[in-house]
């Protein structure tokens, strides 16, 4: 990292988002969901961000609805990332015709945005966080599932996995010890740019009424319920918007920093010329 300044910033940027979400797990000022007399009050000591037009904290609210909105992209990802990487490794290690059936059913996903396929799991199951966590799971399953095929086809054909087979290895252990081991870096690039894309999804989301229902908060809920009263008080919207902004930022910012670090040519570089 001391050779990275764009993941340094990137750092302190989801830790200054990370932080108020990691705090009220433990203790929050105001109880996020009732209403109080102070409506649309400023940053104050007692309420630091201010509250909206109900009188609720909009601190407490940030941190609640952190977790919501954080919980949802990373559920999201990991079951999108697990399930496109065994899709896309089985595709890539029987080849043939099996894995051009497969890759063409993980193409037709691309077909369905989050957007669109959030809005016919809620006209069959209503508005709600697991239309929204289905939705953003199946996009992300292409995006892993590619990496995973070229990974697999690539790696199957190296020298280090016909010594294998020639010492008695079977496909298990071949997987295992010699093919997952080197698709870490990619599918871990991938994994941190994808929950950027679930976190602005998932706000979006919510933002359109698909996501958390009221009185429950969420970052993109916190942003449709503050737009109809952002002339008499921008703090509801500006404090959510802010740390959603720097959430998003500081993931892209260490997605690019890691796929810099793994590359020999960046390494070589900054020996050269350390920043």
């Amino acid at each position: 990292m001391r050779g990275h300044i764009g993941l340094r910033v990137g750092a302190a940027c989801l830790a200054l988002a990370l932080l108020p979400v990691l705090l009220g797990i433990f203790w929050v000022p105001h109880t996020p969901n009732v209403p109080g007399p102070d409506r649309l009050a400023p940053p104050s000591t007692r309420y630091p961000m201010g509250t909206d037009w109900f009188g609720r904290d909009t601190l407490s609210r940030v941190m609640v609805g952190g977790r919501t909105s954080l919980g949802v992209a990373a559920l999201a990802v990991l079951v999108g990332g697990l399930v496109g990487t065994a899709l896309g490794g089985w595709a890539g290690y029987v080849g043939g015709v099996r894995e051009e059936i497969a890759m063409r059913l993980v193409d037709t996903l691309l077909a369905f945005p989050a957007v669109l396929a959030a809005l016919l799991l809620a006209a069959i199951w209503g508005p709600g966080l697991p239309g929204v966590a289905t939705a953003l799971a199946l996009f992300n399953v292409p995006f892993f599932a590619r990496i995973a095929r070229a990974g697999f086809a690539a790696l199957m054909q190296r020298e280090f996995v016909s010594a294998a087979r020639a010492l008695g290895a079977d496909g298990t252990q071949i997987v295992r010890r010699h093919v997952l081991p080197n698709l870490a870096s990619p599918l871990l690039v991938q994994a941190t740019v994808s929950s950027a894309a679930a976190l602005l999804a998932e706000a979006s989301l919510s933002y359109l009424g698909l996501g958390v229902q009221p009185p429950n908060p969420a970052w993109g809920r916190m942003l449709r319920e503050a737009q109809g009263f952002f002339s008499l008080s921008p703090w509801p919207a500006l404090f959510p918007g802010v740390t959603l902004a720097l959430a998003v930022l500081g993931l892209n910012l260490i997605g690019d920093g890691i796929r810099d670090l793994l590359d020999p040519t960046f390494r070589r570089l900054t020996r050269l010329r350390p920043w």
